[in-house]
């Protein structure tokens, strides 16, 4: 398959998974299977796919943070962990058999699902955190990017419910920080795919142009409409990765 051939097709499943990215979290179940679909190697279609997103989820997050919704000093420690974890998390895929996530992946989805759902803590109004900022970090932050560098999908989906859940934090304000977490999670993973030299960069350049666009674009849509947005999309994208991760299981 010519690449100038698919280069549109790419960039613009690239600019959709960035929009969708910025506002649930789920833009890898668009562009991996495109990514395999072109011919890639499943190594090489996770490398690439980390490539180009991690350009969509720095747009979304530079958007946030010059809007004001990301407070980056509270972020810090968790920013610090979410880089460790997922950097352990890359460096552990090589060792640990992935099935194992696979299978406990979509049931946890499914709960998060029914609870954006039906939680009145879910809204656009803060309500009490549970634990403090170090716990935080040390359990989202470093515990969620070790899952992202070693398998990934819902990273963002997970971020977000962090901050609900254990901060308190509005869906619009949880949604904002949970993309800085996510952009430092694939920055981590970015890294290290280029050491292993797995990435593919005329494709991953092209649909990155496509992620910086979308995830503009989410981030603008997110501040603008909130919880009414954000909670539909998360219940959609959290049971759509888990209907794929089951089909997955029984092929």
């Amino acid at each position: 398959m010519e690449f100038l051939d698919v280069a549109p097709l790419l960039f613009g499943l690239a600019l959709l998974a960035g929009l969708v990215d910025a506002i649930a979290g789920g833009g890898g179940l668009i562009t991996v299977p495109a990514l395999l679909w072109v011919g890639l190697a499943p190594v090489q279609a996770l490398a690439t796919n980390k490539a180009q997103g991690v350009f969509g989820t720095l747009a979304s997050t530079m958007h946030f943070v010059r809007r004001g919704a990301i407070d980056l000093r509270a972020a810090a420690l968790a920013v610090l962990l979410t880089f460790i974890g997922a950097g352990a998390g890359a460096t552990a895929v090589q060792l640990v058999a992935a099935p194992v996530l696979a299978r406990m992946v979509p049931l946890l989805l499914i709960g998060f699902a029914l609870y954006f759902l039906f939680s009145p803590r879910v809204s656009d109004i803060d309500s009490h955190r549970r634990i403090g900022d170090f716990a935080f970090a040390a359990v989202a932050g470093a515990g969620v990017g070790f899952y992202d560098g070693f398998f990934g999908p819902g990273t963002g989906t997970f971020f977000a419910i962090g901050y609900v859940a254990l901060l308190g934090y509005n869906l619009r304000r949880a949604t904002a920080h949970a993309k800085l977490l996510n952009f430092t999670s694939n920055l981590a993973a970015f890294l290290f795919f280029i050491a292993g030299g797995q990435i593919v960069w005329g494709i991953a350049l092209t649909m990155a142009a496509g992620q910086l666009a979308g995830g503009w674009l989410g981030a603008h849509l997110v501040l603008r409409h909130g919880a009414r947005l954000i909670r539909p999309l998360l219940v959609t994208i959290s049971l759509a990765i888990s209907l794929k991760l089951l089909m997955d299981q029984v092929r």
